[in-house]
Parts: structure tokens; C-alpha cells; sequence
């Protein structure tokens, strides 16, 4: 399966990192492909920077060693992208998963899951475990 992680996730992952994340992050490196959006990395670029500058190497370390194929955000045409969305921040990474044509968004933004799509499924790192633990 091929699965995108959005931006809280990696902050998480990277900068508070738990036996559950870390578990999490292992289960789907060993068996799944990483995908990762060029959005969704400068926008965890911009936070550390703001919030955790110090935490930057830190950062770096996690991204070099986590397996992951990269793709490319496009510009976002809300009118083409029909799905409506609370927050419009969102859109680029809902709009990097649609076209990457990933199987799995994992998330704890939970404007993601009030959408009604099929593809790609939105789950938690939680949720991830429990059903395919």
C-alpha cells in the first residue's frame, strides 16, 4: 500500500516521538511505501523553524532516515477539487494524495475526516494499527 503522512504526523514522529508513533512508523516502512508531498515537507520545515528552531538537525536525521518517495504538490484549483473542506490549508495535501494516487492518508487532523471519499482512506496512526496491525 502506498501511504502519505501529513504534517502532523512527521512533526510528531520526529520531534516527540512515543512507542506507539514509533511503532506506527516501523510497521508501515517495513511493509508499505512512504509517500511524502513537497507541501507538506515545507510546511514542517516552516514550523520547526517557528516553533522549534533548535529541533532542526533533529529534523534532518528523521527525514534521512525515513524511507520515502517524494511527489510533487500542484498548484490547487479549488474549483476543480470538489470536495468540500473546513480548512482550506488543507487542500494542497488533500489534493497531493488524490493525484499521488495513494491508498491511505494517516492524520490527526480531523477536518480530514468529516470527507466523503473513497480513495484515499483517512485513518489515524491508530486506526492503521488496529486494522492492519
Amino acid at each position: 500500500m502506498e501511504i502519505m503522512l501529513d504534517t502532523n504526523i512527521l512533526v510528531s514522529a520526529a520531534l516527540f516521538p512515543s512507542d506507539a508513533m514509533t511503532a506506527f512508523l516501523e510497521r508501515v516502512a517495513r511493509n508499505h511505501r512512504i509517500v511524502l508531498c513537497s507541501y507538506c515537507l515545507d510546511e514542517l520545515s516552516d514550523v520547526v523553524r517557528r516553533k522549534f528552531p533548535k529541533k532542526r538537525r533533529q529534523i534532518e536525521v528523521f527525514l534521512q532516515k525515513l524511507p520515502f518517495t517524494l511527489v510533487h504538490t500542484p498548484e490547487v484549483d479549488l474549483v476543480e477539487l470538489q470536495v468540500p473542506i473546513r480548512d482550506e490549508a488543507d487542500y494542497p495535501v488533500l489534493m497531493s494524495a488524490i493525484l499521488a494516487n495513494v491508498d491511505m492518508l494517516i492524520t490527526g487532523d480531523r477536518d480530514f475526516f468529516e470527507l466523503k471519499i473513497e480513495r484515499p482512506m483517512i485513518r489515524t496512526p491508530a486506526q492503521f494499527l488496529e486494522q492492519y496491525g
